[in-house]
């Protein structure tokens, strides 16, 4: 009996020892699925349990919250996992990593628009997909632009760089590879048919524009005239309130002070 109980002692602590390795093990990974504020401007939030609450550059973002942008929203995310970074657009709602068990999950864009970079070693393919309400976009190492255009799940993908393969969701059919250059649009319930750089000219031209923008302001100092400060998406810091009277314009210049009466002479013929 001694002996028996001996063992049964001396095993448990191999027996725990692999569950904690895998606990460890798990914990250490799951830490890296976060996508952190890098930049933004305007308003964005994470919405949880129906309100939105505002996120600042340097919070993270967790598996399975979702991003919410407003009418002049836009932010740049970065996925820790592997450096690849995302940009979010006004108007958007996206979630990240909505589907925590699939490894090369990306973001869900519920809609919006939305410019992923993905990154990964010279020569060493890096898997990933985000997915639309009626699209899967598959992507291995390489920048493209997705825009969900209605709540009927309007897509359009945009490729840069690299090779990107699109499927339909709503309807049966070939899943096309498009190169740097090539876009294509997706709507419910209909076969996919590629839409070559002379179908998005105007479009692409738009979204440069609109990229360029955010990147003029954001190169702007806090003291700069438009700049953008942190957090606030548009606030001005300490630095850049000098000068001003706390309305955002600058002060009214003081009234000059009224030249004093000159002195009554006095009565002649005084005695």
């Amino acid at each position: 009996m001694l002996r028996r109980h001996m063992l049964s002692r001396t095993a448990r602590p191999k027996l725990l020892l692999p569950a904690l390795v895998v606990f460890l093990a798990t914990s250490a990974f799951g830490q890296s699925y976060v996508a952190k504020v890098l930049e933004m401007t305007g308003q964005v939030s994470l919405l949880q349990g129906g309100y939105q609450t505002p996120i600042s550059v340097g919070d993270s973002v967790k598996q399975m919250q979702v991003i919410v942008t407003g009418s002049q929203g836009w932010a740049k995310f970065q996925y820790t996992q592997d450096g690849s970074t995302f940009e979010v657009f006004p108007n958007s709602q996206v979630i990240f990593r909505e589907q925590p068990t699939d490894w090369e999950h990306l973001l869900n864009i519920m809609i919006g628009r939305v410019k992923v970079w993905i990154q990964h070693a010279p020569g060493v393919k890096n898997y990933k997909n985000v997915t639309t309400p009626t699209a899967v976009i598959s992507v291995r190492g390489t920048v493209f632009d997705v825009s969900v255009e209605d709540d009927d799940g309007t897509t359009v993908v945009t490729v840069d760089e690299g090779i990107v393969g699109v499927r339909n969701l709503t309807a049966p059919g070939k899943v096309p590879e498009l190169t740097a250059g090539e876009s294509i649009k997706v709507f419910r319930g209909q076969p996919l048919a590629a839409l070559r750089d002379n179908g998005f000219i105007l479009a692409k031209l738009q979204n440069a524009v609109v990229d360029g923008l955010y990147q003029i302001l954001l190169n702007r100092g806090p003291g700069s005239p438009g700049g953008i400060g942190g957090a606030g998406g548009g606030t001005v810091g300490a630095q850049g309130d000098k000068g001003k009277n706390g309305t955002g314009t600058a002060p009214t210049a003081p009234t000059a002070p009224t030249a004093p009466t000159a002195p009554t002479a006095p009565p002649s013929g005084g005695h």
